[in-house]
Formats: C-alpha cells, structure tokens, sequence
C-alpha cells in the first residue's frame, strides 16, 4: 500500500500513513523539535484525525533528526509565561485551565488513543517531551536518547502527565528523584528500569520501529484496542471492576469476525488476516 501524505497545516509537523502504520513527526530539528505555537495545535488535530480514521491501526510518534522532543522552548518562558499560556490579560486561574486543556488534549489523547501508540526515541525526549513519550504505549529508543525533566532546573514542577506516568512505570520514589534532580537517565538506565521497552543502535532505529509497527498493525484491531483499555484501566481502578470490564470486553471479542479468522488460522497453521471486524 502506497504511503499516504497528511497535511497538518504546518511544515513543523509531518505526518504520514502507510501499511496500516501512521507516522507523526515533530519536524523542528534545529530547535530538537520543541514544541511551538504551530506544532502543537496541529499535533492535537492529528491525533484527532487519525483515530478516526479506519485505515489507521497503529501510531508512531517520532521527532526528526537527533531528538525526539525537548519540551517547551526556554526562550518563551520567564515571567510573563503564566499570563501568556491564557492569553492577553490572563488571571492566574485563566492560565491554569489553559494548560489543563492543553494537557488533555494532547498528553491524555495519547494515552487514551484508541490505537498502539510507539514513541521513537531518536534522541533525548526532555521537559514536557519527556512526558509525551511516557504517555505513549511503547517507547522504542536509539542507543543516543536519554530522559531529563529538566523542570527543577528552570524552576518549574512539570506538567503534560511526566509525573503520573513515570510513577506508573518505576515507583514513586525513582519517579521523584528523577524528577527533582532533573538529571538525566541514559538509555541504558531507562531500559533497565523498564521506561524503554527496548533500545537500538542509533542506525537500526528505523527498522526495529516499522518492524515493531508491522507487528501490531498485523494484530486483531478491537482486540488491541480492548488491552490497552484493560491496561489503562488496571492503573486507577480496584481489581473487581477491572475484571468485570475484562469480562466485557472479552465476550464482546468473541463475537467479531477476527476471534474466527484467527482460531481458523490456527486450526490451519498460517499467519490470521484480521481485518478490524
């Protein structure tokens, strides 16, 4: 299947769709792909636009060049940051809801897409890139990327998820020593604690990614679907509403077209073709 280019409004943000496996990549290299005024708005739309549509089945999340994202850009922040996250004139309360809608129009879309969401490590992910990457399923990292949340640094405590998510994947006291020395993790560390799920040398990056993208778009779509519910799920909710809602979930995958196509492959030993029903 041909790859299929997406207009995203903007030259700071590529996006791209082929084999099933769609693409968005913060394209601002000289800047390490920080987030800016008209990167970010368009990554919110892309998410949007490609969780709704069915040709779609897994994402990757990557930056171009030699990093993945370093969070927002220093050189607008200072003292008239507060005011201007809410606009013109912004009270204090007007700047917090501003960033509340932020975060979960971007950050929590992530973590609640409808769809495998790999983030692809090329280089260092810091500050609120840091936590756009954890807010991903799967982090896939070159042998060259490294985690700082940089926060402590600049005065600021962290925002866009970092601290939930990192707690969720290491423990509460790792996650605050991370966050309050704002050091930074190596890849090598971050794959021992279990933040990276595999890391690669910096020139196979790009095939181990398409390789582990195939892998999912190739799976049963409801079915991955209902995991990543499952799993999301299990990180808030006590355990017997979380086993009621695997109940739900499984029976309901019973009935699509999927669970008999792949029984049937099994029965005749060759690869399932799942086709989202």
């Amino acid at each position: 299947m041909a790859a299929r280019t997406i207009d995203t409004g903007t030259d700071e943000l590529l996006c791209s769709v082929e084999d099933h496996v769609a693409t968005i990549t913060l394209n601002r290299p000289e800047r390490r792909n920080a987030l800016s005024d008209n990167l970010t708005p368009a990554f919110r739309q892309a998410l949007l636009d490609l969780e709704a549509d069915t040709d779609v089945r897994v994402l990757i999340v990557t930056g171009a060049g030699k990093a993945f994202c370093a969070g927002g850009d220093v050189g607008g922040l200072g003292k008239n940051f507060a005011a201007r996250m809410g606009g013109a004139g912004a009270t204090i309360e007007d700047s917090i809801r501003s960033l509340q809608h932020k975060q979960n129009t971007l950050s929590l879309r992530l973590h609640q897409f409808a769809k495998p969401v790999i983030a692809v490590l090329p280089g260092p992910a810091a500050g609120a890139g840091m936590s756009i990457a954890l807010a991903c399923d799967i982090r896939l990292a070159s042998d060259e990327a490294f985690l700082a949340s940089g926060f402590a640094r600049i005065g600021l405590s962290g925002d866009y998820g970092g601290s939930w998510y990192l707690t969720q994947l290491i423990g509460p006291g790792r996650a605050k020593e991370i966050y309050m020395t704002g050091r930074r993790v190596s890849a090598e560390e971050a794959l021992a604690l279990g933040i990276f799920n595999k890391v690669v040398p910096a020139g196979d990056l790009n095939d181990a990614a398409l390789e582990l993208a195939s892998t999912l778009a190739s799976g049963p779509p409801t079915a991955l679907r209902y995991m990543k519910e499952n799993f999301n799920r299990a990180a808030t909710t006590a355990l017997e509403p979380c086993l009621d809602m695997e109940a739900d979930r499984m029976v309901r995958c019973t009935r699509t077209e999927d669970h008999q196509e792949g029984v049937e492959a099994f029965k005749e030993k060759r690869a399932p073709e799942f086709k989202g029903r």
